[in-house]
């Protein structure tokens, strides 16, 4: 998949690109937000499931309205790493996630970073976290007639979408901002990124860009190897820990 196999739709705040695949479509929402959030529609035959949510109610409102002009009959929200401001998102239709993932945004890093993001933004940021509705497994799932599969990670989980030969991570980002928890963290997305790699996987779907490929999961790879050697240079004790 050429990331420029695709159109785009502008709306007043953000943008989407749809990508046209043999029976399903996807509808990448660039939210052009402060955070840079990037919210998915995956459609087919009618039916369609939305993946990850967005903090700011502008963009909700917005992203609502867009997909209301689709037609598309949502039956599910399927919510990994971000799950605040997805309560007014499509209402009435249920949220899709794992207890791992729940637990990460209600008791671990995410509940921090959502309170830090509404001191930071006040109240154009929604910082109540959802509720779950239906509560998934690692492993195949179905919804809406889509057929995908349940990576569980450190924190949340990724899905792969064999429909549309796609990965969707938390964040790639091989040219925006990137977080790495020091070299543990390195070694782990490093041994995530090249297994999605030799899968074969061409069209990667994250939180905080527009859709990458395979060639951006190899720049990433190449940038995590020289982040280590970097941090392995470091005289600081301090920083050598902290990379």
């Amino acid at each position: 998949m050429k990331k420029i196999n695709f159109k785009t739709t502008t709306l007043q705040k953000g943008t989407v690109q749809v990508y046209n695949f043999d029976k399903c479509k996807l509808h990448a929402y660039q939210t052009n937000n402060p955070l840079n959030e990037e919210v998915f529609l995956l459609e087919k035959e009618g039916r369609g499931i939305i993946i990850e949510s967005m903090g700011f109610t502008e963009n909700v409102k917005e992203f609502n309205q867009y997909v209301c002009s689709t037609k598309v009959n949502v039956e599910g929200i399927l919510l990994s790493y971000h799950m605040a401001g997805g309560e007014n998102l499509v209402p009435e239709t249920k949220i899709f996630s794992t207890e791992k993932a729940y637990n990460f945004a209600h008791k671990g890093k995410a509940k921090e970073l959502t309170k830090n993001f509404k001191l930071a933004f006040g109240e154009k940021f929604d910082d109540k976290i959802n509720n779950i509705s239906d509560y998934i497994k690692p492993g195949i799932v179905n919804i809406a007639g889509i057929v995908m599969e349940i990576k569980e990670t450190e924190d949340a989980f990724d899905i792969e979408l064999p429909e549309i030969n796609s990965i969707y991570i938390h964040m790639l980002s091989h040219d925006s901002h990137s977080i790495v928890e020091g070299k543990v963290n390195a070694d782990i997305l490093i041994k995530q990124l090249k297994n999605y790699l030799k899968k074969g996987y061409d069209l990667v779907l994250s939180s905080h860009n527009v859709p990458e490929n395979s060639n951006n999961l190899k720049t990433k790879i190449d940038y995590l190897e020289d982040l280590k050697k970097t941090a392995a240079k470091a005289t600081s004790q301090k920083n050598l820990n902290k990379l």
